[in-house]
């Protein structure tokens, strides 16, 4: 095996100790070539040394950087456990083997809210419910498009994912938490949409892996008929309902569409590039325009 450092490559016999050396330069990338010197047909693969932990592993053929274990937090009403795991500095929620969400991966909850908030950012006062805190990447997108008297409420069910968004994930989370716009309710989303009148100009619903229920069967409230009627009661005259989901749905987009609502389909790679798995964003409202596909 052979490691290069930026464009010069060697041979080294001792991988420990040129990691080590490496290492020694804050924000440089380095890549590993697995290859029988001098074998020139490598296969190079980058990592950032700034993400090598000293729990890091070498195995035969490249840098293997554990998984931690940093919390599990039960789903109130449901069925497992949320687990929040990290690598150098990467984040992951999972349920089971499932993972909810990546810190690496946040294209399409990024786009979740910049897409719905440019409809509506030129309303007086807007008023903005989002379901689910996540990672923080739809509310720090909301808060890049709406101005400063913009009001965004973001219910968030289980308390543990609060805390990891004030602890260990505080560096991900940034100073959104704090942006006098912002205020956190520690409840149900669907609680919340059901006691509410015309009262939001939009509402970003990403609670779950998509409309069928996923961390809590209490969840499919949310997307089946009745559920679709309290979200129009609760959103003002034109205002937009935004559904993001891992995958397509077709009797999801009917029900929106029985509910009354006019409905775009967005497709928006995970990892906000041309490479990654498409994710879909619903944007839904009752004003009069025409049905299309947007791609971004």
């Amino acid at each position: 095996m052979s490691i290069g450092f930026g464009h010069k490559v060697t041979r080294s016999s001792t991988l420990e100790h040129q990691l080590a050396v490496m290492q020694q330069a804050p924000g440089s990338s380095a890549f590993l070539l697995l290859q029988a010197w001098p074998r020139p047909s490598a296969r190079r693969f980058w990592c950032n040394l700034n993400n090598l932990n000293p729990l890091g592993k070498i195995s035969g053929k490249a840098i293997v950087i554990p998984w931690s274990l940093l919390d599990v937090a039960q789903v109130p009403g449901g069925s497992g456990e949320l687990r929040l795991m990290q690598r150098g500095t990467e984040f992951s929620i999972r349920l089971g083997h499932n993972e909810l969400m990546n810190s690496r991966r946040s294209g399409s909850e990024e786009a979740l809210g910049t897409i719905a908030c440019e409809r509506i950012k030129a309303r007086n006062r807007p008023q903005i419910l989002i379901g689910g805190l996540g990672m923080g990447f739809t509310l720090r997108a909301a808060l890049a498009v709406l101005g400063p008297e913009a009001r965004i409420v973001v219910a968030e069910l289980v308390p543990a994912v609060l805390a990891w968004a004030r602890g260990s994930m505080v560096e991900v989370f940034g100073t959104s938490l704090k942006d006098p716009r912002v205020r956190i309710r520690e409840s149900d989303v669907g609680h919340l949409i059901r006691s509410s009148r015309s009262t939001f100009d939009a509402i970003l619903l990403d609670v779950d892996n998509g409309p069928e229920g996923l961390t809590r069967k209490g969840n499919d409230a949310l997307y089946n008929m009745e559920g679709l009627r309290a979200a129009g009661t609760a959103l003002c005259s034109g205002g937009i309902l935004a559904v993001w989901s891992s995958g397509p749905d077709l009797d999801f987009t009917r029900r929106l569409r029985k509910t009354g609502f006019d409905v775009d389909e967005v497709r928006a790679r995970a990892n906000g590039s041309r490479r990654g798995a498409r994710h879909v964003i619903w944007i839904a409202s009752h004003a009069d325009h025409g049905h299309q596909a947007i791609h971004v």
